[in-house]
């Protein structure tokens, strides 16, 4: 799936702020804002518009070969000499 940035302004103090505590979580804002968003996504896109996104963003399957019933494989024969 193709990715885009999002850029967004935000006062520089609070945003500094945010990354110390997050860094004491072992978290990040970065890591926050996609989690906050992909949960918006979830709440507010259909669920219908979401498989369908998602079908369109997964690989395509590919056709197995299909495997013939019913062949019958030659039997051993044992010669008696």
């Amino acid at each position: 799936m193709e990715s885009k940035n999002i850029t967004i302004e935000f006062d520089a103090a609070k945003l500094d702020a945010l990354e110390f505590v997050l860094r004491k979580q072992r978290s990040s804002v970065q890591r926050r804002m996609e989690e906050v968003l992909q949960q918006l996504y979830e709440s507010e896109v259909p669920e219908a518009v979401r498989e369908y996104v998602d079908s369109k963003s997964a690989p395509a399957a590919r056709p197995r070969r299909a495997t013939p019933k019913n062949i019958s494989r030659p039997a051993a024969v044992k010669e008696d000499n």
